[in-house]
């Protein structure tokens, strides 16, 4: 097989596809605060290659212990559709490549591919200080070093468009040298991230006139343009795609290939990943940002959860008459989902979208009624569009015939401190429950934990499912810092009963108000949507097996 054939840059085979190449290991882990342990590696790379990547980038070997342990024991996995490769640099200068440890680390690694980079700007050749004639010559024979070794070679021109605009003649050479030497694709780096998309788009077709090769792209987010980028060098012929998952990676990101292989699928009409791969777009970016411990973006395009939801009350009521008028693709072809978000800035059509997602048939006018509470409320500091189970309460309370589980009739709390100077909460209250009033008391480290305590105290004898209803987030946050201990304070409280998460909100003056509303309509939400739906397996057997079920 030639170097230059589709099928070897994609797995797909199909003509003009895009190869996919996955930098999250390597580059991504240079994002300040990222950090991933072997074992970390290891999953995401599994899950990766089930995805339907072209190439994952461990690594570089030569550069840290962490690596080379990866790479070992990467030697034991199987992967089925991407092709694993390691990354480093040409050779020092003045020294031969055999003799060079980073090269030796690549070929010890033994993977089918090695990545390395090499100077284009004559800038860097200076910083180097060895002339540009030996520039080349360890471009050229660091590649050709690796090809004997049986190995296929992905050649990254470091700052690449900067060397373009400075000098390009030279650059050109850099990539003919790497050519010369046997490399399968020549990436063109925007290493600061700062070129924009008409820079890119006609920097690639000028290349491509004049280097017959295949050509790919690596672009950072320094300027907020790495996608629009690496698009504009497809549109001029690149078939070579560089990024990392949720666009990890040093400074300001990296390329994010959650939103190039949709851009490219369903808005250029090139393949780039096997048939109904993306389908598990959604789930693999949460799954790799929960690996690398950091909060998801939800924001981000395609793969985020607010991706497709709708708060505008405007918004809304066209959505309901044809799901187009507001979004740009089928949330659903990327694994995603539209959500209506019920705020004050809501219209009806926000709440019978909502009651129709929970399945609920409101009073006639019912959804006027809540429309109207939820504005009253919002303009004394509730915030409904994070608290969607305060709403569903709501809601609730308006269909026909509801009953509530309990009822609060008072309440007390007391803070005291003790002769060893401990301070302990006690609180009571007193609620109705079909027709019976229960009169509790309970102590609790604090009087949110007492007031916990004593209401599952009441409701456990008569509703045992409380007990299996837990507050797993509790947040505070004052509204108006200037009516210093008489400003208004927004609680949120996360509950679970161990399959699902709810949140619910209160606002008061008063904490204990604010964090008594928030605190049972969690427990009351708890107990009216008892569905306990099986425990999804973990993310990376999804996709494995989404994998295998493809056509």
């Amino acid at each position: 097989m030639s170097l230059d054939t589709p099928e070897q840059l994609s797995p797909t085979g199909a003509p003009g596809a895009v190869a996919l190449y996955d930098t999250t290991l390597r580059d991504g882990t240079q994002r300040e605060g990222l950090t991933l342990s072997c074992d970390d590696k290891l999953r995401i790379a599994r899950t990766l290659d089930a995805f339907g990547l072209s190439f994952i980038e461990g690594g570089w070997p030569g550069s840290n212990p962490k690596d080379a342990e990866f790479f070992e024991r990467a030697k034991d996995v199987e992967f089925k559709t991407a092709a694993l490769a390691a990354f480093g640099a040409t050779r020092r200068a003045g020294i031969a490549p055999e003799d060079d440890p980073s090269l030796q680390a690549l070929v010890a690694s033994e993977t089918p591919v090695c990545t390395i980079f090499g100077k284009s700007w004559k800038l860097h050749v200076e910083i180097l200080r060895v002339s540009f004639d030996e520039n080349l010559r360890m471009v050229e024979e660091s590649v050709a070093f690796l090809r004997r070794h049986g190995r296929r070679v992905v050649y990254d021109a470091e700052h690449f468009f900067d060397g373009w605009r400075d000098d390009a003649s030279y650059a050109v050479e850099t990539l003919r040298a790497a050519q010369r030497g046997g490399a399968e694709v020549l990436v063109l780096c925007d290493t600061n991230g700062g070129s924009l998309p008409w820079q890119i788009e006609a920097a690639v077709a000028q290349v491509k006139a004049a280097v017959p090769a295949p050509l790919g792209i690596h672009a950072h987010d320094d300027a907020g343009l790495a996608v629009a980028n690496s698009l504009a060098a497809v549109r001029a012929g690149a078939r070579h795609v560089q990024g990392t998952i949720n666009g990890y990676g040093e400074r300001c990101g990296n390329a994010n290939l959650c939103s190039i292989a949709p851009d490219l699928e369903l808005k250029m009409g090139l393949s780039c990943l096997p048939k109904g791969a993306l389908r598990e777009l959604y789930e693999l970016a949460h799954f790799v940002a929960e690996v690398a411990n950091l909060a998801p973006n939800e924001h981000q395009a395609y793969a985020g959860r607010s991706a497709f939801a709708h708060k505008g009350g405007v918004h809304v009521s066209a959505m309901r008459r044809n799901s187009a008028s507001y979004q740009h693709v089928d949330p659903a072809l990327v694994g995603n989902e539209a959500r209506v978000v019920v705020s004050e800035l809501s219209g009806k059509s926000n709440l019978l979208s909502r009651a129709e997602e929970l399945g609920l048939s409101i009073s006639e006018g019912g959804e006027k009624e809540v429309l109207e509470k939820i504005k009253e409320a919002e303009a004394r500091g509730f915030a409904f569009e994070v608290a969607a189970g305060s709403v569903a309460l709501m809601l609730q309370r308006k269909t026909p015939g509801h009953k509530s589980p309990f009822e609060l009739l008072d309440y007390k709390v007391m803070v005291t401190q003790r002769g060893d100077g401990q301070t302990y909460s006690e609180a009571t209250v007193k609620i109705a429950v079909h027709g019976q009033v229960v009169h509790t008391a309970a102590e609790g480290n604090g009087p949110v934990s007492a007031l916990d305590a004593a209401l599952r105290k009441a409701l456990l004898p008569i509703h045992p499912a409380v007990a299996g209803i837990h507050l797993v987030d509790y947040k505070v946050r004052i509204l108006d810092g200037d009516n210093a201990t008489r400003a208004t304070t927004r609680v949120l409280v996360d509950s679970t009963d161990g399959h699902k998460t709810w949140t619910t909100v209160g606002a008061s003056a008063n904490i204990i108000e604010a964090s008594w509303h928030a605190l049972a309509d969690g427990i009351e939400y708890g107990l009216v949507y008892q569905g306990r739906p099986e425990a999804q397996p973990p993310v990376e057997a999804l996709l494995s097996a989404a994998a295998q079920e493809r056509p």
